[in-house]
């Protein structure tokens, strides 16, 4: 019934939810207490118990951010939900039912670690829950609370944050019908970069047991970069660079100093950044090369991707992509520098983008130093546990934004039909793929599987795409599958590059 209410006992205490096309869905459940007053810049606690049912019908509090400035207010939705309690999470579920043992897909959010929630629209639960997984999308602290480097607080707060989460998973998700055994962690940007710490946080073995990431790749960066964001953002408060002083400085006032700091710096340019560092701690060592030398998630199979052109969302609302093909040569010159490629590479890559201007060439030259060639080394890296790599390349509606970054997010939560999904898709995405591209991400939470070979020697990523192909071997793809999860569609449209 559409107006029943769920309940469930947690270990903090009974939340009631609400049955939505016949979804159990909880939303703003605390997993740790808010990181304010005495706790802020802390590390996570657990949250006060509750005796009085807690009533879960609507999105929790969202991680103090900025919101997006145009155009990308108008491409990237970001709700804001006021309060304290920020570190919750939300959960969807077809069977609140502690003996149902169903699998658990936990989301952590992109937004380069400054924005993005789980109250954002296109990342709602309910295809997952319809195909048999208990799904949970988690809030964590974002910009200078999440990720500052302090002397007198600890780091990666926000990487701690999401390690609580998937404690309270652990301890909790049985009683929604889910599997504790049986999580795969999924992320986009810097919730792939995430993925990639937990992947080698020591804090963090054994709470998940498969990992997907889109778009991001493992790394650390490193501690300058990071207090170097800090320094700029205290010398515009005019306060010590310590977590102290930033606790007693107006809250308004130091999200409007980072959004200024920001302004100054980006994925492509460079510059100082928020993000995960090694600290000694809860991370010991850089996940990158954790991870490439087999020193972490060994056993752990990897489903990775991106998109054919992740550069586009950064260069080509603002216009910036075609003034930097009018510049050519300057545009090549910084290029180089900033992907460390030779005069040859640029050559080689203008030669098999004939027609394409400066700043494209560019574009997926750095696209290949941040995204997939981290991702390749680490698909080289797992020898003896599959790894499966996808490329998406479907074309947006959206004039001049190409296969961006961010791209594939309606796709993988079928969601094409949330208005907020044609913000960057456009108004006639193709549900076919998204039916086929959600099926392979259940898939892979199911079994491991998501429904083509997994990496080899031959190196190619397995393309999606809206363009029939034909000929397809059975038992390549999504396609061929003979085993499609319920609820979902199988075509024929994908194919291996």
């Amino acid at each position: 019934m559409e107006n029943a209410q769920p309940e469930v006992t947690t270990t903090h205490g009974r939340v009631r939810g609400r049955t939505e096309d016949g979804i159990a869905v909880f939303r703003g459940i605390p997993y740790a207490a808010p990181p304010f007053g005495p706790l802020r810049f802390a590390a996570p606690v657990p949250p006060k118990p509750w005796e009085v049912i807690r009533e879960t019908a609507v999105y929790g509090p969202t991680a103090p951010k900025v919101p997006h400035t145009p155009p990308y207010d108008g491409l990237l939705p970001d709700p804001s939900v006021p309060g304290d309690g920020c570190l919750n999470l939300n959960v969807w579920t077809p069977a609140p039912d502690r003996g149902a043992r169903l699998p658990v897909m936990v989301w952590i959010h992109g937004g380069a670690f400054t924005r993005g929630s789980s109250a954002v629209p296109v990342y709602n639960g309910r295809a997952f829950a319809r195909d048999g997984v208990v799904l949970v999308t988690v809030n964590y602290r974002l910009g200078v609370e999440g990720f500052g480097v302090f002397p007198d607080a600890p780091q990666n707060r926000g990487l701690r944050d999401q390690i609580a989460a998937l404690e309270w998973v652990r301890d909790n998700i049985a009683a929604f019908g889910g599997d504790p055994a049986r999580v795969t962690l999924f992320g986009e940007s810097a919730g792939a970069i995430s993925i990639g710490a937990l992947l080698a946080a020591p804090r963090a073995r054994g709470l998940y047991a498969r990992a997907v990431l889109q778009s991001g790749a493992p790394e650390a960066l490193p501690r300058d970069t990071v207090r170097a964001m800090v320094r700029r953002m205290a010398g515009s408060l005019k306060v010590p660079a310590t977590a102290a002083a930033f606790a007693a400085a107006d809250r308004g006032a130091v999200l409007a100093a980072q959004a200024a700091a920001l302004r100054r710096s980006g994925p492509l340019i460079g510059g100082p950044a928020f993000g995960i560092v090694v600290d000694g701690d809860v991370l010991p060592e850089d996940p990158r090369t954790a991870l490439a030398a087999g020193r972490a998630a060994e056993g752990i199979p990897l489903l990775l991707g991106w998109t054919t052109e992740e550069y586009r969302l950064w260069l080509a609302p603002t216009g910036l992509l075609p003034r930097l093909n009018r510049l050519g040569p300057l545009t090549l010159g910084f290029g180089m520098l900033r992907s460390g490629r030779s005069l040859a590479e640029v050559r080689a890559r203008r030669a098999a983008q004939p027609g394409e201007g400066a700043g494209d060439v560019i574009g997926q030259l750095l696209t290949d130093h941040l995204l997939r060639d981290p991702l390749r080394e680490l698909a080289r890296s797992r020898t003896g546990t599959p790894c499966h790599v996808y490329e998406f390349a479907w074309t947006s509606g959206v004039e001049g934004m190409g296969a961006c970054h961010a791209l594939e997010l309606g796709f993988v939560f079928d969601t094409l039909d949330v208005p907020e999904s044609s913000w960057l898709a456009g108004p006639e995405a193709p549900q076919e793929l998204a039916d086929r591209m959600h099926a392979a991400w259940v898939r892979f939470a199911t079994d491991g599987d998501p429904g083509w070979p997994a990496w080899d020697s031959a190196e190619r990523p397995y393309r999606f795409d809206a363009a029939p192909v034909r000929g397809r071997r059975s038992g390549q793809g999504p396609a061929g599958t003979t085993r499609p999860p319920a609820g979902t569609a199988s075509g024929a449209d994908d194919v291996l590059v």
